[in-house]
């Protein structure tokens, strides 16, 4: 019981860690308002953490962000207005999912590409595999000598008495 009691706290500490980032203080009165605030923090990258959203992230930085964030929306932008503005401020590295634009295409396609090539990749290496066997099998097939057929058939007799004696 004691074991399921301490899974149960770490579980529920796990969980509710990236809710702990925001503040009380921080928190706007207007429901609407915050969800689409909350919304917008998990699109925004931490600049100080650089892997997680400023909604998760603890650091000064990311609490200036989230204020911002929330100010611009009680001023009335829209959440389009709000990311163009803090883009134009810090620049397309604040958004943890980048704009699909011209000077992103090679982000985008990055993953695809790659993917494509690992596939003709392992399928170029199983063709080969498959023709090295190929090539192994035709040359056991070929025609022994005289000379080698004799000696086979001595090697064979020799474990065949061995095996009987």
């Amino acid at each position: 019981m004691r074991a399921f009691l301490s899974g149960l706290m770490l579980v529920l500490f796990l969980v509710s860690g990236p809710a702990l980032a925001v503040a009380p203080d921080e928190v706007l009165d207007d429901p609407v308002l915050e969800e689409r605030a909350r919304a917008l923090s998990a699109e925004l990258r931490c600049m100080v953490c650089q892997n997680q959203s400023i909604d998760d992230s603890d650091a000064p930085l990311a609490k200036d962000l989230r204020v911002l964030v929330r100010e611009r929306l009680v001023a009335g932008d829209t959440n389009a207005q709000v990311i163009d503005y803090l883009v134009s401020r810090y620049g397309e590295f604040v958004l943890l999912k980048p704009r699909f634009a011209w000077h992103t295409l090679g982000l985008w396609a990055a993953g695809p590409i790659a993917l494509v090539a690992g596939i003709i990749a392992i399928g170029l290496a199983l063709r080969n595999r498959s023709r090295r066997g190929s090539q192994v099998a035709a040359a056991g097939a070929a025609k022994l000598s005289a000379s080698e057929e004799e000696r086979l058939k001595a090697l064979l007799e020799k474990r065949n008495e061995q095996e009987q004696g």
